[in-house]
């Protein structure tokens, strides 16, 4: 995640550090903490946060866990884990429904902190879950927010409550109750009321949230907040919990560049959860937030179990298997290869699918280089193909190629270097289909291919011998080469292979061998 690119090459950088050493002195913890102090400051997490975690973490480092542990180093990083856990929230936490429609849930949060934005992205994210939300645009102060929010709807699918036209005038307090009512008529069972927000904390924008508090008492009151505002970020909750009171925070822009420590500090702070996260500008772009999935990411651990999640909300279950059975009978077409990348655009952004992976912060500049269009450019060139070329790309001769690069916008080198990925990834998963081994290119087989050393070893023997253009001498040369004792290959107890005819030991060398053993 971008938001923590640099706290977690830092902490990264600390630990292999780290791991260099076989015993850890307090001298070491010491210096680790240190460095874990300096990147957490840098990462704009506040000063009170630094100074609980910190000290949790030397106490803990410092004692028997750590000590008494078979590698020290990881006792250490797991430690870091377990606290940076606790500060995220511990567990993670889910919304609250009532137990009488509609469940009415109300933002809040600064002007420009994203809160219309999700509020489209969490009406499309309950209507996948079966429920039917509905949006009320109460923020009449902002300019062309109501249009923005029956644009957001619009896009989300979500039905939209907006009886007033915004940019100063109507009462934000009756359209929130009137939506509630709304509600209740229609049968809409989820209520998103997006209220107003100032470009700073003020009397005034704490006075309106909490009427609309008052008036329609929600079931889940949640903050957002933007996690690239840094520092401020707990100045600005506070002020929020004390004027309004909040239930939940959402995490908005973590797509960014910026420090990120708003998201350590803000959970921590408050006392209250991290409910939702927002990685992107997409309505699809909303994560449930857990905190030890996040630590995890934040410590270059990978985050498999939301990459597996996202990978069952996108891949059709009938369709793999049907994939599977083609790769099993050699029917795997660029037509299914095609369907399979469809499916993969389901998912999102590679890169960020990559960026979930265990210890990919080490390759980040190979996924910085990594573009997602690449996709697109493929889904182009099997596209410009007849459904026949699909199935059978073994009559793409040179002017079927030329056509085909002229009508995606691409060259035949391009096309070239696609089939010949395609043929070597059909040739793997057909292997592997079968219970084989797959040979990687450049690497020959990984298991080991019965018969491919001595074929390797043949030819090289085959080589081997004198190069002479004159017959006499080359015969001559090739006698001696003949002559000459072949040098010994060795066994598992290190006898050389002339240690008799067939390189068996001899009585002196069992005894030798039964003596390391500790028989008689």
């Amino acid at each position: 995640m971008a938001t923590f690119g640099t706290l977690s090459d830092r902490l990264t950088e600390t630990f292999r550090n780290l791991r260099t050493k076989g015993k850890l002195t307090p001298a070491d913890v010491d210096g680790t903490v240190r460095e874990i102090r300096r990147a957490l400051l840098d990462a704009d997490v506040a000063l009170v946060v630094v100074k609980d975690f910190t000290a949790k973490v030397r106490e803990r480092a410092l004692g028997d866990e750590v000590n008494k542990a078979l590698n020290p180093a990881q006792q250490v990083v797991q430690i870091v884990n377990e606290e940076l856990v606790a500060i995220l929230g511990g567990q993670q936490r889910r919304l609250q429904f009532a137990k009488t429609a509609p469940t009415v849930i109300m933002l809040a949060g600064l002007q420009g902190s994203g809160k219309t934005t999700f509020a489209g992205k969490l009406a499309k994210q309950l209507e996948k879950d079966g429920h039917t939300p509905l949006l009320v645009a109460a923020d009449l102060q902002r300019p062309n927010a109501v249009n923005q929010l029956q644009v957001v709807a619009q896009q989300a699918g979500a039905a939209i409550y907006a009886p007033e036209p915004g940019n100063g005038t109507g009462d934000p307090v009756r359209v929130a109750r009137d939506g509630v009512e709304t509600a209740r008529r229609q049968q809409h069972d989820v209520v998103i009321i997006d209220t107003a927000g100032r470009l700073g904390v003020d009397a005034e924008l704490m006075k309106q949230a909490a009427n609309i508090r008052k008036a329609v008492d929600p079931d889940e009151v949640l903050f957002v907040i933007d996690a690239m505002i840094g520092q401020d970020a707990v100045n600005t909750a506070k002020a929020f919990q004390e004027g309004v009171d909040f239930t939940g925070v959402v995490l908005s822009k973590l797509d960014g560049d910026a420090r990120g420590g708003a998201a350590l500090s803000v959970a921590s702070v408050t006392g209250r959860p991290i409910i939702f996260a927002s990685t992107g500008e997409g309505l699809d772009d909303l994560e449930a937030f857990h905190p030890d999935r996040m630590a995890s990411r934040i410590l270059d651990l990978g985050d498999i179990l939301t990459l597996i999640e996202q990978a069952q909300q996108s891949f059709d279950e009938e369709e793999a298997r049907k994939v599977a059975e083609k790769l099993a009978t050699e029917q795997f077409t660029l037509e299914d290869f095609l369907d399979q990348l469809q499916q993969m655009k389901k998912m999102g952004s590679m890169k960020k699918m990559l960026g979930m992976l265990p210890g990919m912060g080490q390759m980040k500049q190979q996924l910085d280089q990594f573009d997602d269009r690449e996709i697109d450019r493929t889904e182009a060139i099997i596209r410009s193909m007849t459904p026949g070329e699909r199935r059978n790309p073994k009559i793409l001769n040179g002017s079927r190629r030329l056509r085909i690069a002229r009508g995606s916008g691409m060259t035949v080198t391009d096309v070239n270097q696609l089939v010949q990925r395609f043929e070597q990834a059909a040739k793997m998963m057909k292997t592997v289909a079968r219970g084989g081994v797959p040979s990687i290119p450049g690497m020959g087989s990984l298991g080991g291919k019965p018969g491919a050393s001595a074929k390797r070893g043949g030819k090289q023997k085959k080589a081997a011998g004198s190069r002479s253009g004159n017959p006499a001498k080359r015969a001559a040369e090739n006698a001696g080469i003949a002559a000459t004792p072949a040098a010994p290959t060795g066994s598992g107890f290190g006898l050389g292979a002339g240690a008799g005819a067939a390189a068996q030991p001899s009585e002196a060398d069992l005894a030798e061998i039964q003596k390391l053993f500790g028989k008689s």
